[in-house]
This record gives structure tokens, C-alpha cells and sequence, in this order.
């Protein structure tokens, strides 16, 4: 392997990072996970590990955790690039909100670093309902959350993986902006209706107001930085500035985005959410 040969998948063992990884390894690129147990450990919050996950990278995914939103997020991810071109990583991949006003920041400061970047926005993803915090309340049988009628064009993570593999591994993509999501908009109704009918169970919705979900929340003792992230999510993010449909999968791969309900059948298929 020469120098400069790696690509380094930041949250190379969360929804998107993980497919990348397979992606990138499937298309025969050398890379590097950037995770806290990794051979070479990468934590946003602690800097001093930034330059060693960088050694030998010429291109990197930049995902971050917990969310761009999050306090501290644009300081950290100018820094972190500023530092990855300086150090040769010249092709940056930036994971983004769509509709967040604040990722913004960090999106400015990325493509100020000089490097070659692009940009996906992404709405919620599919795999929130089978892979993150939607998981237990879909295998439990009701989903209760404070949004209402508010449609969203949710997104395929493998979508948004087999985009970001396109861009850092194809000069036509530098400089360009994604807006990624699904063929269709659907409310969260909509989701676990598309859900009970591939499982065969039924899933219920319920809305709830957004004071009594944070109370919920707080009463099972999740973190309250946690809980003020949701709550940006579902009380200012999903308002309704994102219930159109994006370009960005076709944009970048010339076919058209995964549905949720192929999702939701191919999900229940493996059982998943029968595992009560």
C-alpha cells in the first residue's frame, strides 16, 4: 500500500458508516474505520486522536456524532478538516441534515478547509425503525412520538451509503450538494402502517405532546442532551420544511431512491420485528 491510499468511514460502526465501509471494501479501496475501538481509536471529543486516524488518508467520510445540530458540532468539524487537508486528505464527504439550519455552519466550515467536498443532506432514515431508538417501540407494538401530520421523504441508509461510496471515490461529485430521500413522503403513521402490514402485526401509532414525550424520556433516564436533541428533531425539524422530495440519489447514481416499504418487507422478511 503507498501513502495517501486510505479512506477513512467516520462512525464506522453506525447506520451509514458501516455500509460504506462495505462499499468502499467491496469496490477494492483500502480503508479505515474511524471508531472509538478501532486499531487506531477516533473520538470527535477527544482531539488528540484526530492526526493518527488521519495518517496515510487521502479522502474520509465525515459523520458526526450524535448530530450536526449538536452544541459544539461546527467548531469541531472545521477544525477536524482543516486539520485533514493540511495533513494531504484532500476529498471530504460530509453526512448532513436536510432542513437543519445549523449542520449548515459545519458545512461552511468543511468547504472552507480547501479540500474537495461534497455534501449529503439526508432526511430520517429508514433504519430508524429497525437499528436505532424506533427499534423496541415497533417490536413492542406501538410507536408513540410528538409528531403529527407532518410528511417525511424518508431515506434508505444504503442510499445514502452507495452515494457517499460515489463521492469519495469519483471526481464528478466534488462540490456537489445531495438532497437524499425517499421516492414518496409519508407521516410516521404512514411508516408503521407500511411496517404492520410486512410483519403481519399489528404496530399502533400514537401522538403524544411534545412536553409528555420529553417527560417520558426523562422518566426512563435518557441524557438530556439526548432528549434536547429529539426534541429539536421533532419540534423544529419536522415542521414541515422538508415535505418535498429530493433529487440527490438520482443525481449521483442515475436511478431512483428506495421506497420505505421495500424496506419495511425486506426488514420483516428477517424477523426482526417479531423478536418479542
Amino acid at each position: 500500500m503507498t501513502t495517501r491510499d486510505l479512506t477513512l468511514v467516520l462512525g464506522g460502526t453506525g447506520k451509514t458508516g458501516r455500509r460504506v465501509l462495505q462499499g468502499l471494501a467491496g469496490r477494492g479501496v483500502p480503508v479505515r474505520a474511524g471508531t472509538r475501538g478501532g486499531d487506531r481509536p477516533f473520538d470527535w471529543h477527544d482531539p488528540a486522536t484526530w492526526e493518527p486516524a488521519l495518517q496515510d488518508v487521502r479522502a474520509v467520510y465525515v459523520s458526526y456524532y450524535p448530530d450536526l445540530a449538536a452544541p459544539g458540532a461546527p467548531e469541531a468539524v472545521g477544525a477536524f478538516s482543516r486539520l485533514a487537508v493540511a495533513g494531504g486528505a484532500r476529498r471530504l464527504v460530509l453526512l448532513s441534515g436536510r432542513g437543519e439550519e445549523e449542520a449548515q455552519d459545519s458545512e461552511k466550515l468543511l468547504q472552507d478547509s480547501g479540500a474537495d467536498w461534497t455534501i449529503l443532506r439526508a432526511a430520517w432514515f429508514n433504519q430508524n425503525f429497525s437499528e436505532s431508538y424506533l427499534l423496541d417501540p415497533v417490536v413492542e407494538g406501538e410507536l408513540v412520538l410528538p409528531a403529527g401530520d407532518v410528511p417525511e421523504p424518508f431515506v434508505d441508509a444504503d442510499d445514502i451509503a452507495d452515494v457517499a461510496v460515489a463521492a469519495l471515490t469519483d471526481d464528478r461529485h466534488v462540490g456537489e450538494i445531495y438532497e437524499l430521500t425517499g421516492p414518496r413522503l409519508l407521516t410516521f403513521a404512514d411508516a408503521v402502517a407500511d411496517i404492520s402490514a410486512a410483519t403481519g402485526r399489528r404496530i399502533g401509532y400514537r401522538q403524544v405532546a411534545a412536553d409528555d414525550y420529553a417527560a417520558a424520556l426523562t422518566g426512563a433516564g435518557v441524557p438530556e442532551d439526548v432528549i434536547a436533541l429529539l426534541m429539536y428533531l421533532f419540534t423544529t425539524v419536522l415542521d414541515g420544511r422538508n415535505a418535498h422530495l429530493g433529487d440527490g440519489v438520482r443525481r449521483a447514481l442515475g436511478r431512483s431512491p428506495r421506497d420505505f416499504a421495500d424496506f419495511a418487507r425486506r426488514t420483516a422478511a428477517g424477523g426482526l420485528w417479531n423478536q418479542r
